[in-house]
C-alpha cells in the first residue's frame, strides 16, 4: 500500500512523470474552463435578466464575443494534442527501441495467469513451436534448440533491472487481456495472434503488481502478478538460482516449469 495515496501512485518508470504531467494539465485546464464558463453564464444571467420595467432581453451577443470561449478551448485542445499528446504517444507507443541494449522479457497472458520467459545469460530466447505449447510449457520451447537451454520460465512473477530499458514482448494464448502496472503508467492490451512490444525503464526499486485491465472471464479479478524492480546483480543472482533449481529437478529439459 506504500505505492498508493489519495493522489496518483508513485512514479516508478521513466514514462510516469510525462503521463502525470498530462493528467495534471488536463485537470487544471478543465477546472479553469469550468470556472470561466461559470463566470460567463452568471454574467449573462445578470446582464440580460428580467427586472422592473424590463423584460428579459433576448438579443444575441456579437458573433465574435459568442464564439470567443469556444475558439479559446479549441485552440488549447489543438496545442495540447500537437505539443504534448502526439510526441508523448510516439515516444511510448511508436518508437520501438532496439532489442540490442534492452533487457528482454516475453510475457504470455492466459486465463488467468501471466507466463514470463527470461532469455538467460546468453541473451537469446530459444525457438518455440505451437505444437509444444501445453500447461507445463506455455511458450512451446523446443528442447532441441541450444539457445533455449538457459531460458527461465515463471508464472505470475516478473523481475526487472533498475534503471535499465526493458523491452517486453507481449502476447496472449486465448482472449484479450491487458498488461497494466499503475506505478509505471504502462498499459497495453495483449491480443491473441499478435506479439506487441512494450518498453519502459524502471526508475524506482521495490515491489509492484501487474493487473489485468481487460475483462477476460470469470477469473479476471484474480489475474495478477508480482513485479519486483532490483539492481541488475540481484536480478542475475535470482535467475541463476532459478536455473540451478531447474537443472537439479530436471536435467534434461533445462527449462524451469511451474
Amino acid at each position: 500500500m506504500g505505492n498508493y495515496s489519495w493522489l496518483l501512485p508513485v512514479q516508478a518508470s521513466d514514462f510516469a512523470p510525462a503521463i502525470d504531467k498530462g493528467l495534471w494539465i488536463i485537470h487544471a485546464a478543465m477546472g479553469l474552463i469550468f470556472v470561466l464558463w461559470g463566470i460567463f453564464f452568471i454574467y449573462l444571467l445578470v446582464r440580460y435578466r428580467a427586472r422592473d420595467g424590463h423584460k428579459a432581453e433576448r438579443d444575441h451577443l456579437p458573433l465574435a464575443v459568442s464564439l470567443a470561449p469556444d475558439l479559446a478551448v479549441l485552440l488549447f485542445e489543438i496545442l495540447l494534442v500537437v505539443i504534448y499528446a502526439v510526441p508523448s504517444w510516439r515516444k511510448m507507443k511508436v518508437d520501438v527501441p532496439p532489442a540490442e541494449g534492452s533487457y528482454q522479457v516475453e510475457v504470455a497472458a492466459e486465463q488467468f495467469n501471466w507466463n514470463v520467459r527470461y532469455p538467460g545469460p546468453d541473451g537469446k530466447f530459444g525457438a518455440g513451436k505451437a505444437a509444444l505449447v501445453d500447461f507445463t510449457n506455455p511458450f512451446g520451447i523446443d528442447p532441441s534448440d541450444a539457445a533455449g537451454i538457459d531460458d527461465v520460465v515463471t508464472v505470475n512473477e516478473l523481475r526487472f533491472p533498475l534503471d535499465e530499458r526493458v523491452l517486453v514482448r507481449l502476447t496472449s494464448k486465448d482472449v484479450i487481456h491487458s498488461f497494466f502496472i499503475p506505478e509505471f503508467r504502462v498499459k497495453q492490451d495483449a491480443v491473441p495472434g499478435l506479439a506487441i512490444p512494450v518498453w519502459f525503464t524502471p526508475t524506482r526499486a521495490g515491489d509492484y503488481e501487474i493487473t489485468c485491465a481487460q475483462l477476460c472471464g470469470v477469473g479476471h479479478a484474480i489475474m495478477r502478478a508480482d513485479v519486483k524492480v532490483e539492481p541488475r546483480a540481484a536480478l542475475d543472482a535470482w535467475l541463476l538460482s532459478k536455473k540451478t533449481a531447474t537443472l537439479a529437478a530436471a536435467p534434461k529439459p533445462a527449462v524451469e516449469q511451474w
